[in-house]
């Protein structure tokens, strides 16, 4: 406290001499002394200021005892008298009622002690507790560095306006930022303050705390939650004990982000000033105070290990703002009318998410870009699969005849046509065919259900369908199925085909997606897309005529469409992957070093088992670029491979996309400072694209703040085909730029450099092993079996750490029948990928007070039981030899290990919850145990213990 007159310092000491020895019962530990201190300066100099920080802030000693006491006196005569005290001992209003007898104001003997003869009362568990919590964890929206140890730093903000409530408006306004930043509706503030109803002649107690949780749902308007805020702060039945004190305030430290307010008194150096902690005792502290003048400011301290300066400065920033907000006055307002950003910080935030190179392109059709390449190198090699080549000359040549075959079938410009083929040398041809007759592609995987097929001809108002196909499914009457070799002997006059009558802003292919309704929704992406993907990467990437692809996801997948165009836009060589190869890690890795690929795309799941297929060989791959996409990647897995392939002869490039944003929006550079980081981020938005993190009002969040993220710019496709409604909700008018932008449903934030880090999902849509799924969607194809009364549907397992053990569980309540059942219907309309890996009967789902699926209230899983489980004898079937015998006691076991269930002679590995990274896995611990190798082709036909032994022992010559 600032003394203006000065202080006799001898009067001074003697008083506390005095007091200490009627105040504490010393119990060996050293009484309070005044240590005085003359500056040769004036109080208001920056030598003086030094001098009082410094007393301030110098932490306290063991011969300090419970109090330090100091007297600064200057030469113009004012004193500065500064007392610290551990919180434990003495709080705001004991160090007051302390300084009051050392000035002479009050009589020590005024106020009594405890039966301990102590004058202070405090909870030795308690502050153990306080001192000691475990503040593990790091917000979101900031960036801390470990190395910082216990440094903290202090920023601070003018408060404008000082109305009487103005500590529970900041309490408002800070938890308000808080909210936003974390995305929750009732963000918790541990407030920390002297008890008001406390008796001036009671010296012996601590500061009392109280939770705030404060409801920003919209429910209340700001003026009730500052009100409410206020009841809490001023002691209306909101203090609590001890006890409680301790636990609430542990709920609320363990979220890293602690408001600790201590309202309404003077800074420091001010008459009466108290500073409410030296340093920051959470990773953030909110301390309001006043300065000497009585203006209003708060300071806000911060750790450095869990909060980065530039965070810290905007968090203060926007509680400033929202605090003036909060002073304006308008009884109507609630939480969200709260704006955050001003007009300047805004404009920032819009540019944050645009690259910063522009594209330089010319919109094209997919066809006529190929034609340019085949036209500069015709007898370069285009495409590769299982031994046969053709040239761009031969692509081009036998494009051009299947498109003249379509067209002599009646294919007009515009025009869908399914293309249901395996992964082969035509299935590439006869989607460039699509593009030469006008028309565009519907690509279909063979695998999927009949009834998705059907579904999907249906939707796509399919005539004509190239498929190998025997029997597609579909209407006879409407529909034509075509196979590649009708196409190929097509001997129509000149083969020739009518030039494009549309351009390039026109659909190019339709890739259905899963869709919340039950049924999967077409994405309509034009040429100019693919074109304006390419241009934006050629160069970055350095894509060209050296390099070789490979094509080995399937082609209803939608990074199918960067694996065939990437190639065959830019000159390079095309290796397409045979689909028993692609689900054989060793077959694959054999495949890439046979052909020197030198481009892989990869989702992160599948390229776990390249690395560990890889790892086994001496021989080193070719493959320079490795491009990630379809679901999260977690870098940490790459740290093996970053050491056998070094950051400058193999990129890894993680990249975020979507298919109604043309498969790629992102591109981030992954080496071993991001692998060490464990980075999220996704990069920077690729030229021509752009980023915007949104909150639910559609404003932009704060950097590095949580939100929706929404794209725009070139990638952005036409529309969900025959949804207008969908449409109308997913593509939206840019607000800050004009044109459109997506609204992808993914959260994320960005970050300080414009870099975008992918959080997840907002909604129920997942990505499991690559694929895109919404959950709604099974769900509604459960609800439409008969037995089924009531459905949910979960995900199961650890992404971040075991991609394979990732399943789909879902509950029913039947009516009649039972869940084997159930799941094989579902499998007569999903595709393996989307089928539940377990179905659990219960008599009713567990519901919230509204009526919402309480999904922490689902008990289990139930093992997964094989259809064919009640027919199975009891005991197993002898093995035909000694070797089939051993090979299924073998098999078993590894199933068992794999699996993680007990494993029967004829249990169907796929019914037991078995996926294609089990099967890689299997396969792995085959090998490493010397058994026969295991062709990936024999599991999937013959897929028991029994019959997958005997097709070995066969194999094996035995």
């Amino acid at each position: 406290m600032r003394l203006p007159a000065g202080a006799d310092a001898v009067l001074m000491a003697e008083a506390l001499d005095d007091a200490s020895g009627h105040w504490w019962n010393a119990a060996g530990a050293p009484l309070p002394w005044l240590r005085t201190e003359r500056v040769a300066a004036d109080c208001d100099s920056p030598a003086a200021d030094r001098l009082l920080q410094s007393a301030l802030h110098a932490p306290m000693e063991a011969r300090d005892g419970v109090l330090r006491a100091t007297l600064l006196q200057y030469a113009d005569g004012p004193a500065d008298l500064v007392l610290v005290a551990h919180r434990a001992e003495l709080d705001a209003v004991s160090l007051r009622s302390v300084a009051d007898v050392l000035t002479g104001r009050a009589p020590y003997d005024r106020f009594g002690t405890d039966g301990a003869g102590r004058s202070v009362v405090a909870d030795p568990d308690l502050v153990k507790r306080w001192r000691e919590a475990d503040y593990s964890g790091r917000a979101e929206w900031a960036v801390g560095d470990d190395a910082a140890g216990d440094r903290t730093g202090t920023v601070t903000v003018p408060l404008v306006g000082s109305p009487v409530d103005a500590p529970a408006r900041v309490a408002v306004a800070t938890g308000l930022v808080l909210g936003r930043y974390e995305n929750q509706d009732s963000p918790v503030l541990g407030a920390l303050t002297g008890i008001p109803a406390r008796a001036d002649d009671v010296l012996g107690s601590f500061d009392a705390g109280t939770l705030v949780a404060l409801d920003l749902s919209g429910a209340r308007s700001v003026a009730e939650l500052v009100a409410e805020t206020g009841r809490l702060l001023g002691g209306d039945g909101g203090w609590c004990d001890a006890r409680q004190y301790a636990e609430l305030t542990a709920e609320a430290n363990g979220r890293l982000l602690v408001g600790l307010l201590d309202g309404g008194h003077e800074a420091p150096g001010a008459e009466g000033g108290y500073l409410a902690c030296q340093t920051a005792p959470f990773p953030l502290t909110v301390v309001p105070s006043r300065t000497a003048t009585g203006e209003l400011r708060l300071d806000i301290h911060y750790r450095l290990k869990d909060i980065d300066e530039d965070s810290a400065k905007r968090f203060a920033r926007h509680v400033g703002r929202a605090y003036t907000q909060l002073c304006a006055g308008d009884e109507t307002q609630v939480p969200a009318d709260i704006d955050l950003l001003d007009e300047d910080e805004l404009r920032q935030m819009v540019a944050l998410g645009r690259p910063g190179r522009s594209l330089d392109w010319q919109p094209e059709r997919i066809d006529t870009v190929f034609a340019a390449r085949a036209a500069e190198r015709p007898d370069a090699l285009a495409l590769t699969c299982e031994g046969e080549s053709l040239t761009y000359a031969e692509v081009d040549a036998r494009a051009g005849l299947y498109a003249a075959a379509l067209r002599a079938q009646g294919v007009q410009p515009g025009e869908c046509v399914g293309v249901c083929l395996e992964r082969s040398l035509d299935l590439v041809v006869t989607m460039l065919a699509v593009l030469k007759a006008d028309a565009v592609y519907v690509p279909m995987d063979p695998a999927y259900p009949a009834d998705r097929l059907a579904y999907t001809a249906e939707d796509a108002a399919l005539r004509i369908v190239v498929t190998a196909l025997d029997d597609f499914p579909g209407d006879a009457g409407q529909l034509r199925a075509l196979r590649p070799e009708d196409l190929a002997s097509y001997d129509g006059p000149d083969h020739g085909v009518p030039g494009p009558r549309r351009g390039p802003e026109d659909a190019a292919y339709i890739i259905y997606t899963s869709g919340s309704t039950g049924r999967p929704k077409g994405v309509v992406v034009p040429h100019r897309n693919v074109v304006a993907l390419l241009s934006a990467t050629q160069d970055d990437f350095g894509l060209g005529p050296d390099d070789t692809w490979t094509l080995f996801h399937s082609s209803a997948f939608d990074f199918s469409v960067w694996e065939i165009w990437g190639p065959l836009l830019t000159g390079a060589r095309l290796v397409v992957v045979p689909y028993w190869v692609s689900r054989s890690p060793d077959e694959f890795r054999e495949l890439l070093h046979r052909e020197r690929v030198t481009v892989l795309n990869q989702t992160p799941s599948a390229f776990a088992q390249v690395m560990e297929a890889d790892r086994h060989q001496d021989e080193r791959l070719a493959v320079r670029l490795v491009i990630f996409g379809g679901e999260p990647l977690d870098v940490r897995a790459l740290r093996s491979w970053l050491d056998r392939y070094p950051e400058d002869q193999c990129r890894l490039v993680n990249m975020f996309g979507i298919t109604e944003t043309t498969v790629h929006v992102t591109a981030q550079t992954v080496t071993h400072r991001e692998v060490a980081a464990g980075s999220r981020s996704v990069g920077p938005a690729l030229p021509g694209w752009y980023l915007y993190v949104l909150d639910e009002r559609g404003r932009p969040t704060p950097c590095g703040v949580p939100g929706e993220i929404y794209v725009g710019g070139e990638g952005v496709a036409l529309e969900y085909l025959g949804r207008p409604e969908l449409t109308a909700q997913r593509f939206l008018p840019d607000p800050f730029t004009g044109g459109r932008m997506y609204r992808s449903g993914d959260r994320g934030r960005l970050l300080p450099d414009g870099r975008l880090e992918h959080l997840g999902r907002l909604d129920t849509q997942v990505k499991i092993r690559g694929f895109r799924i919404e959950l709604d969607e099974i769900r509604n194809v459960l609800l439409d079996d008969p037995a089924v009364l009531a459905a949910a549907v979960v995900i199961g397992g650890d992404p971040a750490h075991d991609a394979a053990g990732v399943r789909i569980d879902a509950y029913v309540v039947l009516d009649g029948g039972d869940t084997a059942d159930v799941r094989a219907r579902a499998a007569t309309v999903l595709p393996e990928y989307m089928l539940p890996t377990t179905v659990t009967a219960l008599t009713a789902l567990p519901l919230t007070a509204n009526g919402k699926l309480d999904a922490k209230k689902l008990p289990a899983p139930a093992a997964p039981v094989p259809a064919a489980a009640s027919a199975r004898p009891s005991g197993s079937a002898p093995a035909d030899t000694a070797v089939e015998g051993t090979l299924v006691a073998a098999l078993a076991a590894i199933w068992e290990s794999v699996l993680g269930l007990p494993v029967g002679p004829d249990d169907n590995f796929f019914a037991l919850g078995g996926n294609s990274l089990h099967a890689m896995r299997v396969a792995a611990a085959m090998r490493e145990q010397a058994l026969p190798a295991l062709p990936m082709r024999e599991l999937y036909l013959n897929p028991t213990v029994n019959g997958l032994a005997r097709v070995l022992d066969a194999g094996s010559g035995a």
